[in-house]
């Protein structure tokens, strides 16, 4: 870094007014933030298809930007459309049929298993509460039951309701994406000319915030599909709805440590509650062995990527996004992390000799 550049009073006002009114851009746009970020990640997994339409259509950047932001809403939009409506039918359906189960006797029948009044009767010696009685839970299984599929259409209707935020964010996130995928180079020029390092510092910057940002999504997003889908798979084999309950797996793979065996774990103990021995033994090795296999082995492979990044701040950029930011934190966790590593790397290049002289002191 050069040592030639001398800071005046002048410069100070100017550095701080830059950042103040950069703030204030900031709260700008801070409510539509997670729109720009996912822009911003589409466009790097984008840019590939995009630069091979651009060598169709030379010299129409428009044109090329335009096609690639409507062939990411047909590959998005249209399945997405489709699994909502399907997942909500097999829901309901699944709601009706629990209900039907309920009123028929089958908790009932279930709840006398010796098994689990064993471990009532535990229950209710070891906590310091009312007796927890089978006909408690059978009103509150059926309540459950019964108010399931209503809330099931309720969140459905809500989702539907709030369409204009929906189509408004969409919109936001495919505006932002044109323009990314437009101005691409000129973006990436005008980044190096402002940012005060050195080009090589620069380019490493962005190298790393790129790949952690497309390993993120790829990492997280790609492991939970496949594991929705080996999940939804062993549910429908066991007679439960695969579709259903292969999205809740889906979801429940964003959560660390748990995943989705929040799901399949209750789903082996009510197959062998009911006596479905074979089944219930195909679920729990199915869960481990194949499902616990994609998160234990895919996921890291994915999430690290070419990254420089060990596993375990991985995993730690991981939780904290998650729990500092929600569903998009997979995504700035890791990006957060991976620019402190490599601001890091260059902190300890530059001054190198100043720290080998701090060391040796």
């Amino acid at each position: 870094m050069s040592s030639q550049f001398k800071t005046e009073p002048r410069h100070w006002v100017l550095i701080i007014a830059l950042m103040l009114s950069l703030y204030a851009s900031y709260l700008l746009v801070a409510p539509y933030m997670g729109a720009v970020v996912l822009a911003f990640v589409l466009s790097m997994l984008c840019f590939p298809v995009h630069q091979k339409i651009a060598k169709k259509l030379p010299n129409k950047p428009n044109a090329v930007s335009a096609l690639t932001c409507a062939l990411l809403v047909v590959v998005i939009l249209v399945p997405a459309i489709l699994v909502f409506i399907a997942i909500v039918q097999q829901g309901v359906a699944f709601a009706k049929q629990s209900y039907q189960w309920v009123e028929s006797g089958g908790a009932e029948q279930l709840l006398q298993h010796p098994f689990v009044a064993k471990v009532l009767a535990q229950v209710n010696h070891i906590l310091p509460m009312g007796d927890i009685t089978g006909q408690s839970i059978i009103e509150k299984v059926t309540l459950f039951a019964s108010g399931f599929g209503k809330e099931l259409l309720n969140i459905s209707t809500k989702v539907v309701g709030d369409v204009t935020g929906l189509i408004f964010g969409f919109v936001l996130m495919l505006f932002v994406l044109f323009f990314l995928l437009r101005d691409h180079k000129a973006i990436v020029e005008t980044l190096h000319w402002i940012v005060p390092l050195a080009r090589s510092q620069e380019e490493e910057l962005l190298d790393e915030a790129s790949k952690v940002a497309r390993s993120a999504v790829l990492g997280s997003f790609l492991t939970a599909i496949a594991q929705g889908i080996a999940g939804g798979i062993a549910m429908a084999i066991v007679g439960l709805p695969g579709l259903f309950w292969g999205t809740m797996m889906a979801f429940a793979s964003f959560i660390p440590a748990i995943g989705c065996a929040l799901i399949w774990i209750p789903a082996t103990l009510y197959l062998l509650l009911i006596g479905d021995w074979p089944m219930a033994l195909f679920l729990a090795l199915w869960g481990t062995i194949v499902v616990g296999s994609i998160d234990n082995i895919l996921r890291p492979i994915l999430m690290q990527g070419s990254s420089s990044m060990s596993t375990l701040l991985i995993f730690l950029s991981l939780i904290g996004g998650l729990q500092l930011f929600g569903l998009i934190g997979l995504i700035y966790g890791p990006i957060i992390f991976a620019l402190t590593h490599v601001l890091i790397k260059l902190y300890t290049n530059e001054f190198k000799d100043f720290l080998e002289k701090q060391d040796k002191s």
